[in-house]
């Protein structure tokens, strides 16, 4: 095994063969993010979404998808060369893996692919007994979406931080101040298949409990608002949403990426919620 995946691996003392797939999983997006690197793709873009959270900013749950943001518009961006580049780098610690661009039937502005390997194969290759894979299907896949938005309304503010492992590169990220808005907006607003995206409201409650401030002004520009709201408008209409708030649904898709599902499972209601939303600080 590869030196740099065996000091990865002691991050983590996976104690089942989900546990496993997501240390294989999180090893791997790291790696990619060094393939960007390379790439020189943080030139022009930055990292944002649950998995930045995980990685730069100590989120404490598992994330699947890697989600960027062009800096500037460009609906002609394409993966092409980035996806090789993330391949190569897989390919330089061990891991076989494909990068296939998503076709989609209409024009949109989210441009995305999926990073693919057979999980077994390198489940195997990470050391896993075969004791504890061996129901695992020979054909199973392990997808990582990777997603861009090419034209993005919101003028986001950067930071730069060091991913350590597997070697020390620079990545450019939306600044965290800018991740806890879109993630409120994200929470109050956003349509996701018709259900809710839970993952949003365990990352609100995960920011509040951090002491995060919300910038009301960063919200409304996600909002399209030409002027900041007041704390009361923004408190009013968050708790208004959280009387609407469906948290069966919510629970059912955040219990799948918490360490610990049965304590978000005998907690969450929407007076916990409610309760959170008083808790928030506001950027002065």
């Amino acid at each position: 095994m590869n030196q740099a995946i065996e000091n990865m691996l002691k991050r983590y003392q996976p104690k089942s063969l989900e546990e496993q797939e997501q240390a294989l999983r999180e090893i791997m997006q790291e790696i990619a993010l060094v393939g960007l690197w390379r790439s020189k793709f943080f030139e022009h873009a930055a990292f944002y979404g649950g998995t930045a959270l995980r990685i730069f900013y100590g989120l404490d749950r598992f994330s699947e998808d890697l989600d960027f943001t062009l800096m500037k518009p460009n609906p002609r961006f394409s993966w092409d060369k980035y996806g090789e580049a993330i391949k190569q780098e897989l390919n330089s610690y061990g891991f076989q893996v494909d990068f296939i661009e998503k076709a989609k039937a209409q024009e949109s502005q989210i441009k995305s692919a999926f990073l693919k390997t057979n999980t077994l194969q390198e489940l195997l290759n990470i050391g896993v007994s075969r004791d504890l894979i061996s129901g695992l299907h020979k054909n199973t896949l392990m997808r990582i979406k990777v997603e861009i938005d090419t034209e993005p309304s919101v003028d986001f503010d950067y930071e730069q931080k060091i991913l350590d492992q597997p070697v020390p590169v620079s990545v450019r990220c939306v600044n965290e101040e800018h991740l806890f808005a879109a993630k409120m907006h994200a929470a109050l607003f956003r349509a996701w298949k018709g259900r809710v995206k839970g993952r949003d409201w365990y990352d609100i409650v995960w920011f509040i409990r951090n002491k995060s401030p919300l910038n009301l002004e960063y919200f409304s520009r996600h909002r399209g608002l030409d002027a900041s709201l007041t704390q009361e408008e923004f408190l009013k209409m968050a708790h208004e949403r959280v009387d609407n708030l469906d948290v069966a649904s919510a629970l059912k898709d955040a219990v799948v990426f918490s360490y610990d599902p049965d304590l978000l499972s005998q907690t969450w209601s929407k007076e916990f919620f409610h309760t959170f939303l008083n808790k928030i600080s506001f950027k002065a």
